[in-house]
């Protein structure tokens, strides 16, 4: 996590509130996306916990009122992933050959989108956990599909004890013994940081 994650979610509000009277501020969701592109096929989902301000809003702002229950592995399926994925993409692709180009009606599609993956991103984070919309995320499954191989956790099995404390203290609530979860890694560190055994690296 850099010095700046925690901060980079009043971005979210600035954009969801702010952007209704000003949609030229919906400008910064291609702009985030163009980020994140560039960075997943050598990172991952790197981007997710360290520069993504919707993460770093449902972390730091949610956390104290979350239920903090346990996401559903369900969430996680690419049977979900896909038709949230089509669905969002579909919808915000159809909007924005309907502007004709004009510059704040392109801007005002990407407030909306933002303003309601915000809104579903707080309802799961109030109810469930911080991350829950993360582990659905299209954005973030983007990454994963593209940057799933790289810069990946590693586990040295002859220090780990199996405190799990790597997992209590993991937003993405992954289990390092588990490759498949490893993939939605979002590379914060947490668990690095929080590991007794320095059993943990990338």
């Amino acid at each position: 996590m850099l010095k700046i994650t925690p901060y980079l979610g009043i971005l979210v509000l600035i954009v969801s509130i702010f952007g209704f009277i000003f949609p030229i501020l919906g400008y910064l969701v291609p702009l985030v996306f163009l980020i994140l592109l560039l960075i997943a096929p050598f990172r991952g989902r790197w981007f997710c916990g360290n520069l993504c301000p919707r993460g770093s809003f449902v972390d730091f702002w949610l956390d104290k009122i979350t239920r903090n229950l346990s996401i559903p592995n369900i969430l996680r399926s690419y049977w979900i992933r896909i038709p949230v994925f089509i669905t969002l993409m579909g919808f915000m692709g159809y909007r924005l050959i309907l502007t004709d180009g004009l510059i704040h009606q392109v801007g005002m599609i990407f407030v909306i989108m933002c303003a309601f993956t915000t809104a579903v991103a707080i309802i799961f984070g109030i109810s469930i956990a911080p991350r829950t919309w993360c582990t659905f995320c299209p954005m973030g499954t983007v990454q994963r599909v593209i940057g799933s191989e790289q810069f990946q956790l590693k586990i040295d099995k002859d220090k780990c004890i199996e405190c799990k404390k790597c997992k209590k203290i993991c937003p993405m609530q992954i289990d390092v013994n588990s490759p498949n979860l490893r993939k939605d890694c979002i590379k914060c560190e947490r668990c690095i940081n929080k590991c007794p055994t320095v059993a943990l690296e990338f």
